[in-house]
């Protein structure tokens, strides 16, 4: 299968080269062909401008009008380009990143910001005038896996720790950016006390992390609801009988209907996520 890695680290000596490193040769040992995205190494622009899209700076700059202008033109910068076909290329996406404030490091939401645009990440319509996302898309039939390293313990990125629960952290991303784009959200791989991991320990983590990518193809997805699939009216709101009492991000999850408390659904997704 193809996969397109891509990674934001400022430093190649850190943790998160060397369980790159090691996640690549493992990919390409099981006989994955791969490319990657390194945006510090690339030195990624992570800034929108009119340059992105071939625009005249003296007029006003409609971001998303003129960038679908652009893709349609096939006027956008080539650097965009060239993500585009990386993209279109894989079968499945690996999003590496250090948490940082909450979020992904600004490189890597640059990224996202030049990369999809209007008519490719959003804005897609179907004959009838309705839009695509939320399961559907540029993207759809792809999968896509975060690894993300964080500073604080495990526990408290729990279910009850005092940095929220790491599933609901990275909400935006797997819902936001990867189901709305179409793409299938796998549990993300979270790696905890990055800063102060013990060499001893590196192996483990490592040995986690290519266990988690080998059912990369085959392990089941989150359980988002898809936004053609039923569940929303027409304002995009879920009907009285999905999820009756959950509020928030949990009602978006399907397994929500059957009955699943919020503490089995902590538990499914931190202990499917290798915590550690």
């Amino acid at each position: 299968m193809k996969i397109l890695w891509v990674s934001a680290h400022p430093e190649p000596e850190s943790l998160n080269a060397a369980l790159r490193s090691d996640a690549l040769a493992a990919l390409r040992g099981a006989g994955h062909d791969i490319r990657t995205s390194d945006l510090y190494a690339m030195r990624w622009n992570p800034v929108v401008t009119a340059a992105d899209f071939g625009h005249d700076p003296h007029h006003r700059l409609l971001v998303g009008a003129r960038s679908g202008q652009a893709l349609t033109e096939g006027t956008l910068a080539p650097d965009i380009r060239a993500e585009h076909r990386k993209l279109a290329w894989a079968d499945a996406v690996i999003v590496q990143f250090p948490l940082w404030w909450y979020g992904m490091p600004a490189i890597l939401k640059g990224w996202f910001d030049r990369v999809f645009v209007e008519g490719y990440g959003y804005g897609l319509r179907r004959e009838d005038g309705s839009t695509r996302r939320y399961g559907d898309g540029t993207l759809a039939g792809k999968r896509a896996m975060t690894v993300v390293s964080f500073g604080g313990s495990a526990d408290s990125a729990g279910p009850r720790g005092i940095n929220g629960q790491m599933d609901e952290l990275l909400f935006p991303i797997h819902h936001g950016i990867f189901w709305y784009t179409g793409m299938s959200a796998l549990p993300p791989v979270l790696i905890d006390s990055a800063d102060r991991l013990p060499a001893e320990h590196y192996p483990g983590v490592a040995a986690r992390l290519i266990d988690r990518l080998s059912g990369l193809f085959t392990d089941p997805p989150l359980p988002f609801r898809s936004q053609s699939g039923g569940d929303y009216d027409t304002r995009f709101v879920l009907h009285e009988d999905r999820a009756p009492g959950v509020t928030g991000l949990r009602a978006h999850y399907a397994d929500a209907d059957s009955g699943t408390s919020e503490s089995a659904t902590e538990v499914r997704t931190t202990a499917g996520c290798n915590v550690f």
